[in-house]
């Protein structure tokens, strides 16, 4: 049996943390640097990835701080874009693949490209980026993956089809890579965050066959549905880093689902909606036609998103 991992080292390492412009990605790139992490931020949104670093810079003038701005749908850019990160910092330490889309409506809504879209940003982009940075976490003993699911990714509701596919397909990959790594001195976690308090309502992708009422309405409920801080939730997914804990859900939003998941794998959503008062049922059925994630997902990786 693999020896258990010593505690991780955030001091004078380095974090690659994609989305990393706004909601958890932002308030996990402030508590990197807080314990003395170098950083290589990656966003889509060029103005508030700045404005971050920015920050970052002014807090912490000792720390390496690097910024690109990328769109992870293109995969095929990856290679280039790990390149450049990899000759400015050979010895990567830590690898948080945190940028996901929302993407909401019924499957007969949604356009092949907007399915492949979602599994591009979710799941292919994660995939790729493991893939690429994973010789150099090996050539560092004590270094650590990080992939962000879902709720998503342990109950599959209705109007959330590319979504879930997506986080369910991050989650087994997740899985099966922590079993491979377990004697080679890299941990893996995979997160799987309640609603989270983010920017993920006002800038959630509708499938382009909803309606203007359905974003709307399903907008203000999904809004709703947003309680948890994303900052309480940055920490607990950094306190897990350390701890090399497997496996993080975060907030009761994603404990109580997952349990009602295990103990009803085949009718789990017919016993949410009958533990769960009316007004509540409307709420999630509103939220379900339009957003998607209930944690950040950040604009630096979508038009959509963040986180």
């Amino acid at each position: 049996m693999p020896a258990a991992l010593a505690p991780y080292r955030f001091a004078g390492g380095t974090a690659v943390l994609t989305g990393a412009a706004s909601g958890m990605g932002e308030h996990m790139a402030y508590g990197l640097a807080a314990r003395g992490s170098g950083l290589v931020l990656i966003d889509r949104d060029a103005d508030r990835l700045a404005a971050v670093a920015d920050r970052m810079r002014k807090d912490h003038p000792a720390l390496p701080v690097d910024t690109h701005v990328a769109d992870l749908a293109d995969i095929a850019g990856l290679d280039a874009l790990v390149a450049r990160i990899t000759a400015a910092h050979p010895q990567i330490t830590l690898l948080i693949n945190n940028a996901g889309v929302a993407l909401g409506g019924r499957f007969e809504q949604l356009t092949a490209e907007e399915f492949d879209w979602v599994m591009a940003i979710n799941f292919r982009a994660p995939v790729a980026l493991t893939r690429l940075f994973l010789p150099h976490l090996l050539r560092t003993p004590g270094s650590h993956i990080v992939n962000l699911s879902s709720l998503f990714g342990l109950i599959a509701p209705p109007g959330q089809s590319a979504y879930a596919a997506s986080k369910f397909a991050l989650r087994g990959f997740s899985e099966s890579l922590r079993h491979e790594l377990a004697d080679r001195a890299t941990g893996v976690t995979t997160v799987h965050p309640g609603g989270i308090r983010t920017r993920i309502a006002e800038t959630a992708r509708p499938a382009a066959g909803t309606t203007e009422a359905e974003i709307r309405a399903g907008k203000e409920s999904f809004a709703k549905l947003l309680t948890y801080p994303a900052d309480k939730a940055a920490e607990q997914i950094l306190a897990a880093v350390r701890t090399r804990r497997p496996r993080l859900l975060i907030a009761p939003s994603a404990v109580v689902p997952d349990v009602l998941a295990r103990l009803f794998p085949a009718s789990y959503m017919s016993v949410m909606n009958r533990l769960r008062p009316a007004t509540g049922r409307r709420a999630a059925a509103s939220a379900g036609s339009t957003a998607s994630t209930t944690r950040s997902a950040s604009s630096a990786s979508s038009r959509a998103a963040k986180s």
